[in-house]
This record gives C-alpha cells, sequence and structure tokens, in this order.
C-alpha cells in the first residue's frame, strides 16, 4: 500500500497468491498507522480480493473511502505502477533468483522495503529518503 503523499510503502504483505488474506492483512497493518481521525481514501485496481466482503467491511468499520478504478484505467493506479516498476528495475532485474528459496527471496524483498523507505534518496524530496523526509515535517513519531 502506497502513500500518495511521498510514496511511502505503508504495509506491505507477501504471498504466491493473491487473495484475500494477502490484501486484508495488508489493509489491517495501514490502518494500524492511522491517526485518530484519519480517513484516507483507499484506491484500488479491479481485484476480485477488493470487492469481497471481508475487504468491504474492514473498509466500512473504519469509515475509510474506498476508490476503484474505471475497467482498463490504468493511469488510475500510478503511484503503485510506478512502484512496482522501481521495484523491478532496482530489485529484481540483474539478479539471478534461480537458486533462492522462496524464503530467502522473501526476506530480500523485505529488506528492500524496508531500504526504500528509510534509505533510499528520492530527487523529489529533496535528495532525502521518505522517512527523513517525514522526519522534517514531523510526520513520525
Amino acid at each position: 500500500m502506497i502513500d500518495c503523499f511521498d510514496g511511502a510503502i505503508v504495509s506491505w504483505t507477501m504471498s504466491t497468491t493473491p487473495n484475500a488474506e494477502l490484501v486484508n492483512t495488508m489493509l489491517d497493518q495501514a490502518m494500524q498507522t492511522l491517526q485518530e481521525g484519519e480517513r484516507p481514501v483507499i484506491h484500488t485496481d479491479r481485484g476480485a480480493h477488493y470487492r469481497w466482503h471481508g475487504w468491504i467491511d474492514r473498509m466500512d468499520s473504519h469509515d475509510l473511502i474506498r476508490s476503484m478504478s474505471k475497467k482498463g484505467c490504468s493511469p488510475d493506479n500510478t503511484a503503485c505502477e510506478g512502484f512496482f516498476g522501481r521495484l523491478k528495475n532496482e530489485f529484481f532485474y540483474g539478479e539471478s533468483w534461480l537458486d533462492a528459496s522462496l524464503e530467502n527471496f522473501i526476506e530480500q524483498l523485505d529488506e528492500y522495503l524496508v531500504w526504500y523507505n528509510h534509505e533510499r534518496i528520492k530527487l523529489s524530496l529533496g535528495g532525502m529518503s521518505i522517512i527523513k523526509h517525514r522526519e522534517t515535517l514531523s510526520c513520525v513519531a
């Protein structure tokens, strides 16, 4: 889940299949980061798991605002599509994953995601990492 304010990865989960548990867990983790009274817009593509009752119930119970792309409207998903492009270029491509176990791959991917928020600089944030930029704005406790 990407925060469109600064591109921070708010929460993530990993699985070998896109299913309800995957997205529900990610949403539960993201909701734990919200401050009292925050009601962000949660934008998704048209994946079936975003239309299942568990997802909708979670959204409604926390009074979150749902937004879903029109069919075939990929510009609505620019933040996530851009992130996945960077992830592939910086983490995945150029590496040989043939001998990597699933557990090792997940561990390295998790490390990359932490690095992305805490250490990777963004020119759009004045050459600071996302977390450093948030600290300058007093957005991080």
